[in-house]
């Protein structure tokens, strides 16, 4: 029996693999503080409305203003997520695809280019 074989691919934006890595850090480090994405949300069975999502830190704290509203998400390393709403208690949610290739964590939902990593 042949050996198997197995390899992963990675697919890096043009000229990426040529920036020193200084530079990608650098970068990386920006996006944690503070970037911000143009998005769309749906609250509930809403309607999609225009978005923002802001990100504290990468991967572990963001939130997205809809409206008036601000709802914040933690994602503690493992794979748990809660939310809270404005005035709320923060509560676990389960995150999701779409087949419309939205995000949805327990209702609120959001679609665009999503800063998750």
């Amino acid at each position: 029996m042949a050996p198997l074989l197995a390899f992963t691919v990675l697919a890096l934006p043009p000229g990426a693999w040529a920036r020193p890595a200084t530079t990608m850090a650098a970068q990386g480090a920006a996006a944690d503080a503070g970037a911000t994405a143009q998005l769309e949300c749906r609250l509930q069975a809403g309607p999609w409305q225009r978005c923002r999502m802001e990100v504290e830190q990468l991967g572990s704290r963001w939130w997205l203003v809809v409206g008036d509203q601000r709802i914040e998400f933690r994602h503690d390393g493992r794979g748990s997520v809660t939310m809270q709403r404005q005035g709320g208690a923060w509560q676990p949610v389960t995150a999701r695809w779409g087949e419309d290739t939205s995000l949805c964590w327990d209702g609120v939902c959001a679609r665009g280019d999503l800063p998750l990593d």
